[in-house]
């Protein structure tokens, strides 16, 4: 493989895509199109041609600088290995490190969507293989996120052992041990249920449907407070009151609700030992939702920084990249 390639990262909701020299980035291009678009569709020719069409912009865009730079892969992470993804790879069993994901990388020729071949990186599975429904809790699943823990342990971003909260369109807690190896990890739909709590129940008229760009700290707390003393849905239902007693602007009342979805992940992962006192946490996406996770960490005293942007990307190419040699390296020997 050269020092060039497009690296994809497919979510639920969103595609990234990069050219990349190396660690360096030479042009990105992003659509909002994911693999619920092929769970709502039942086809995945929407996420195909969005790929295809990303591929194709990142390619020309490099081009029109005059940058001689021949991309020799498409090296993707993600929902992209799902079920609703380009092709299913099994995932990989916890705890699980670059070598483990090296192992399981599969190459792929879709020439519907590029001329160029693709390797995908499996994702990984914690808890037992085989479980009956009253252990179902002990499972997880992860598309993404493993990559990107690989990439900001091997950029020093992130301290062993330690735990990653991601923020994203699923809520994930992921535990890596002394190798920076995947240990264990918990998932919630908050994030899209935040989304659907704005725009598709009662609570639309109360809120704005946009993502917050600030919350109110101090109606965050009331939040996380309501939920501790109530749950989630009676604490959810507040935010209606509020808003028929004219009470606080749509802004705060979003606080809350954020407050509320913040509260119930955070109790519940801290009854699982995820957080704990003096432990560090590296936070992940979330934009402002971040903030009250901090809020959260700092009151429990756990030490938590949130990463910025461009330490995320880095990590996530910083992974591909790793992984994908790693397997390179496992080929020819």
């Amino acid at each position: 493989m050269s020092d060039c390639a497009i690296c994809v990262d497919m979510g639920t909701t969103n595609t990234r895509v990069w050219f990349v020299r190396g660690a360096e980035v030479l042009a990105r291009a992003q659509s909002s199109v994911g693999v619920r678009d092929t769970a709502r569709d039942g086809t995945s020719v929407r996420i195909r041609l969005a790929l295809r069409d990303l591929i194709r912009e990142v390619r020309e865009r490099v081009c029109s600088r005059g940058i001689a730079a021949e991309p020799a892969a498409i090296l993707g992470a993600g929902m992209i290995t799902s079920p609703s993804g380009l092709a299913e790879i099994p995932h990989v069993a916890a705890p699980a490190g670059t070598q483990e994901l090296a192992a399981a990388v599969r190459r792929y020729n879709f020439p519907d969507v590029t001329d160029l071949p693709i390797l995908l990186v499996p994702g990984v599975r914690s808890g037992s293989q085989s479980v009956a429904r009253d252990m179902i809790g002990e499972v997880d699943v992860m598309r993404g996120e493993e990559t990107l823990c690989l990439g900001l342990v091997a950029l020093g971003r992130v301290r062993t052992p330690g735990t990653v909260l991601n923020l994203g369109s699923h809520w994930k807690a992921i535990r890596l041990d002394t190798q920076g190896r995947i240990q264990s990890s918990r998932t919630s739909l908050s994030g899209e249920l935040i989304h659907a709590a704005q725009t598709q129940t009662i609570l639309a008229s109360a809120v704005p449907r946009e993502r917050p760009s600030s919350l109110d700290a101090a109606w965050s707390e009331a939040g996380m407070s309501e939920q501790r003393n109530s749950g989630l849905a009676r604490a959810l239902f507040c935010v209606r009151l509020l808003e028929l007693n004219q009470i606080g602007t749509p802004e705060q009342r979003l606080s809350f609700l954020a407050g509320v979805f913040v509260a119930a992940d955070f109790e519940a992962l801290l009854r699982q030992g995820f957080f704990k006192a003096g432990s560090s946490v590296s936070i992940t996406g979330g934009g402002a939702i971040a903030d009250a996770w901090r809020a959260a960490f700092k009151k429990a005293s756990v030490h938590s920084v949130a990463l910025h942007e461009s330490d995320v990307e880095a990590g996530l190419l910083a992974g591909l990249r790793a992984v994908i040699e790693a397997s390179r390296d496992t080929s020819q020997a």
